[in-house]
Protein backbone atom coordinates (compact mmCIF):
# COMPACT_ATOMS: atom_id res chain seq x y z
CA UNK A 1 0.00 0.00 0.00
CA UNK A 2 0.99 3.89 -0.74
CA UNK A 3 -0.62 6.60 -0.13
CA UNK A 4 -3.61 4.18 1.61
CA UNK A 5 -4.20 2.52 -1.79
CA UNK A 6 -3.25 -0.84 -3.03
CA UNK A 7 -0.37 -0.11 -5.80
CA UNK A 8 -0.85 -2.45 -9.22
CA UNK A 9 1.66 -4.23 -11.17
CA UNK A 10 2.88 -2.20 -14.36
CA UNK A 11 4.24 -3.93 -17.77
CA UNK A 12 6.94 -0.81 -17.52
CA UNK A 13 9.58 -1.38 -15.28
CA UNK A 14 13.32 0.48 -14.95
CA UNK A 15 15.61 -0.79 -12.38
CA UNK A 16 16.19 2.02 -10.29
CA UNK A 17 19.75 1.25 -8.50
CA UNK A 18 20.02 1.97 -4.98
CA UNK A 19 22.65 4.51 -4.79
CA UNK A 20 20.85 6.64 -7.35
CA UNK A 21 17.72 6.49 -5.07
CA UNK A 22 20.20 7.50 -1.94
CA UNK A 23 21.71 10.47 -4.00
CA UNK A 24 18.21 11.77 -4.81
CA UNK A 25 17.08 11.49 -0.89
CA UNK A 26 20.12 13.43 -0.68
CA UNK A 27 18.46 16.05 -2.44
CA UNK A 28 21.47 15.48 -5.16
CA UNK A 29 20.40 17.57 -8.20
CA UNK A 30 21.98 15.25 -10.76
CA UNK A 31 20.52 12.30 -9.28
CA UNK A 32 16.97 13.73 -9.30
CA UNK A 33 17.27 14.99 -12.78
CA UNK A 34 17.95 11.30 -13.90
CA UNK A 35 15.17 9.89 -12.03
CA UNK A 36 13.27 12.83 -13.60
CA UNK A 37 14.34 12.06 -17.45
CA UNK A 38 13.49 8.44 -17.05
CA UNK A 39 10.43 8.76 -15.51
CA UNK A 40 8.75 11.78 -17.38
CA UNK A 41 7.31 10.29 -20.39
CA UNK A 42 5.34 7.07 -18.80
CA UNK A 43 4.33 9.78 -15.84
CA UNK A 44 2.92 12.02 -18.41
CA UNK A 45 1.45 9.40 -20.43
CA UNK A 46 -0.66 8.33 -17.54
CA UNK A 47 -1.47 11.89 -16.78
CA UNK A 48 -2.87 12.23 -20.48
CA UNK A 49 -4.78 9.41 -20.65
CA UNK A 50 -6.33 10.21 -16.70
CA UNK A 51 -7.23 13.86 -17.72
CA UNK A 52 -7.48 14.19 -21.18
CA UNK A 53 -5.87 17.71 -21.26
CA UNK A 54 -2.22 17.90 -22.12
CA UNK A 55 -1.39 20.93 -20.20
CA UNK A 56 -3.43 19.25 -16.96
CA UNK A 57 -1.56 16.56 -17.81
CA UNK A 58 1.98 18.58 -17.46
CA UNK A 59 1.03 20.39 -14.52
CA UNK A 60 0.62 16.77 -12.88
CA UNK A 61 3.74 15.24 -13.91
CA UNK A 62 5.25 18.30 -12.22
CA UNK A 63 3.55 18.27 -9.26
CA UNK A 64 4.03 14.62 -8.76
CA UNK A 65 7.84 15.09 -9.14
CA UNK A 66 7.89 17.71 -6.72
CA UNK A 67 5.76 15.08 -4.40
CA UNK A 68 7.91 12.58 -4.91
CA UNK A 69 11.34 14.28 -4.48
CA UNK A 70 9.78 15.78 -1.25
CA UNK A 71 8.61 11.85 0.26
CA UNK A 72 11.40 10.07 -1.59
CA UNK A 73 13.78 10.08 2.23
CA UNK A 74 10.53 7.71 3.27
CA UNK A 75 10.14 5.59 0.07
CA UNK A 76 11.70 2.27 1.78
CA UNK A 77 11.96 0.57 -1.39
CA UNK A 78 9.26 -2.43 -0.27
CA UNK A 79 7.58 -1.91 -3.62
CA UNK A 80 8.99 -0.63 -7.30
CA UNK A 81 10.06 2.58 -7.51
CA UNK A 82 7.71 3.20 -10.29
CA UNK A 83 4.22 1.49 -8.64
CA UNK A 84 5.19 4.05 -5.80
CA UNK A 85 5.34 7.00 -8.06
CA UNK A 86 2.73 5.56 -10.87
CA UNK A 87 0.60 5.81 -7.13
CA UNK A 88 1.72 9.67 -6.69
CA UNK A 89 0.76 10.27 -10.33
CA UNK A 90 -2.45 8.64 -10.27
CA UNK A 91 -3.33 10.83 -6.70
CA UNK A 92 -2.71 13.76 -8.10
CA UNK A 93 -4.93 13.06 -11.38
CA UNK A 94 -7.55 12.30 -8.98
CA UNK A 95 -7.25 15.43 -7.23
CA UNK A 96 -7.67 17.38 -10.01
CA UNK A 97 -10.71 15.62 -11.03
CA UNK A 98 -12.37 16.07 -7.73
CA UNK A 99 -11.11 19.95 -7.85
CA UNK A 100 -13.04 20.06 -11.61
CA UNK A 101 -16.51 19.66 -10.23
CA UNK A 102 -17.98 18.66 -13.59
CA UNK A 103 -18.16 15.79 -15.43
CA UNK A 104 -17.51 17.64 -18.87
CA UNK A 105 -14.54 17.37 -21.50
CA UNK A 106 -12.34 19.51 -20.94
CA UNK A 107 -11.60 21.91 -24.28
CA UNK A 108 -8.33 21.24 -25.24
CA UNK A 109 -5.66 21.16 -28.08
CA UNK A 110 -5.11 17.68 -29.49
CA UNK A 111 -1.59 15.94 -28.05
CA UNK A 112 -0.85 15.13 -31.77
CA UNK A 113 -3.63 16.93 -33.84
CA UNK A 114 -2.08 15.64 -37.17
CA UNK A 115 -1.25 11.87 -36.14
CA UNK A 116 -4.82 10.81 -37.00
CA UNK A 117 -4.48 12.12 -40.42
CA UNK A 118 -0.80 10.49 -41.15
CA UNK A 119 -2.12 6.75 -39.66
CA UNK A 120 -0.96 4.78 -42.74
CA UNK A 121 2.67 6.25 -42.03
CA UNK A 122 2.32 4.70 -38.46
CA UNK A 123 2.86 1.50 -37.06
CA UNK A 124 -0.92 -0.44 -36.53
CA UNK A 125 -0.42 -0.04 -32.58
CA UNK A 126 1.11 3.42 -32.80
CA UNK A 127 -2.10 4.75 -34.90
CA UNK A 128 -4.49 2.85 -32.44
CA UNK A 129 -2.85 4.15 -29.46
CA UNK A 130 -3.53 7.60 -30.61
CA UNK A 131 -7.23 6.71 -31.86
CA UNK A 132 -7.41 5.62 -28.71
CA UNK A 133 -5.90 8.19 -26.66
CA UNK A 134 -7.87 10.80 -28.81
CA UNK A 135 -11.70 8.94 -27.75
CA UNK A 136 -10.65 8.77 -24.44
CA UNK A 137 -10.21 12.35 -24.52
CA UNK A 138 -13.63 13.08 -25.83
CA UNK A 139 -14.61 10.77 -22.20
CA UNK A 140 -16.44 13.23 -19.76
CA UNK A 141 -13.89 13.20 -16.84
CA UNK A 142 -14.88 10.81 -14.27
CA UNK A 143 -15.48 8.49 -16.89
CA UNK A 144 -12.70 8.44 -18.51
CA UNK A 145 -10.85 8.20 -14.95
CA UNK A 146 -13.35 5.27 -13.82
CA UNK A 147 -12.59 3.09 -17.01
CA UNK A 148 -8.23 3.98 -16.74
CA UNK A 149 -8.45 2.73 -13.27
CA UNK A 150 -10.07 -0.09 -14.07
CA UNK A 151 -8.48 -1.27 -17.28
CA UNK A 152 -5.13 0.38 -17.28
CA UNK A 153 -4.38 0.15 -13.22
CA UNK A 154 -6.79 -2.76 -12.00
CA UNK A 155 -8.97 -1.51 -9.53
CA UNK A 156 -11.81 -3.20 -8.30
CA UNK A 157 -15.27 -0.99 -8.47
CA UNK A 158 -14.67 -0.85 -4.85
CA UNK A 159 -11.61 0.82 -4.96
CA UNK A 160 -12.52 2.81 -7.78
CA UNK A 161 -15.56 3.89 -5.73
CA UNK A 162 -13.28 5.09 -2.80
CA UNK A 163 -10.53 6.83 -4.86
CA UNK A 164 -13.22 8.80 -6.51
CA UNK A 165 -15.49 9.82 -3.48
CA UNK A 166 -18.52 7.91 -5.08
CA UNK A 167 -20.59 4.84 -4.95
CA UNK A 168 -19.80 1.58 -6.46
CA UNK A 169 -23.17 1.61 -8.99
CA UNK A 170 -21.54 4.87 -9.85
CA UNK A 171 -18.33 3.07 -10.67
CA UNK A 172 -20.47 0.68 -12.50
CA UNK A 173 -21.98 2.93 -14.47
CA UNK A 174 -19.52 5.24 -15.65
CA UNK A 175 -17.45 1.84 -16.98
CA UNK A 176 -20.43 0.75 -18.85
CA UNK A 177 -21.94 3.73 -20.52
CA UNK A 178 -17.80 4.62 -20.96
CA UNK A 179 -17.28 1.69 -22.50
CA UNK A 180 -20.39 1.87 -24.93
CA UNK A 181 -19.20 5.49 -25.80
CA UNK A 182 -15.64 4.57 -26.34
CA UNK A 183 -16.99 2.02 -28.96
CA UNK A 184 -18.91 4.67 -30.57
CA UNK A 185 -15.83 6.82 -30.96
CA UNK A 186 -13.91 3.86 -31.83
CA UNK A 187 -16.10 2.19 -34.58
CA UNK A 188 -16.08 -0.85 -33.02
CA UNK A 189 -18.56 -3.91 -33.14
CA UNK A 190 -19.35 -6.34 -30.34
CA UNK A 191 -18.58 -9.88 -31.68
CA UNK A 192 -22.04 -11.82 -32.39
CA UNK A 193 -23.24 -14.11 -29.77
CA UNK A 194 -23.00 -18.10 -30.81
Amino acid sequence: RILGIVTRTSAFAIDVPETLLGRARRRDASACEQLYRCFERPVYSTALKMLGCPDAAMDALQDTFMKAFEKLPAFRGDAPFWGWLRQIAINECLMRLRGRGRDEPEESEAFEPDLLEHEGLLPPQAADAARLTDALRQLPDRTRAVLWLYHAEGHTHEEIAALLGQSVSFSKSHLARGTRRLRALLQVTEAPHA
